[in-house]
């Protein structure tokens, strides 16, 4: 696309999760009637994340039926809604590092689409994979 004055005009993808992404699963139940203003106030005052950063929040509700995720893309915010008709979402181990830290848990990009398709990640057995440095180092420290 070419804008009025004659300049190409750059489009970014409006749903745009991958694993490249940051993913922080809150650990307590919420209420899936909380939108946009509602998710972001968890964000900021209880799991002391800002939302404008890029990271992807997860939030699910008591009976595992239902999921958003919030997230910060071109534009403004986003969220995804999943909403099962049967069975439920499998969560990973839920343990928080103490109990002074903010309440969230780091997720991986692959734990996310293992509760989305009802896979246990507590039951998956993994095999070693090489990562680059850059990724480890990110991971480590």
């Amino acid at each position: 696309p070419v804008a009025p004055d004659g300049n190409p005009v750059t489009i970014a993808p409006m749903f745009c999760l991958s694993e490249s992404d940051t993913f922080y699963l809150y650990p307590y139940p919420t209420d899936m009637r909380k939108s946009f203003y509602s998710l972001s106030g968890i964000v900021t005052n209880e799991m002391k994340r800002d939302v404008q950063d890029g990271e992807a929040f997860i939030f699910v509700n008591r009976a595992l039926t239902s999921m958003k995720i919030l997230h910060a893309e071109y534009g403004g915010l986003v969220i995804y809604n999943l909403k099962l008709e049967k069975g439920c979402i499998s969560l990973p181990d839920m343990q928080l590092d103490d109990d002074d830290s903010p309440p969230h848990r780091l997720t991986q990009w692959q734990e996310l689409v293992l509760m989305t398709q009802g896979i246990s990640p507590l039951e998956v057995k993994r095999s070693p994979r090489w990562m680059p440095q850059k990724s480890r180092k990110e991971k480590i420290g």
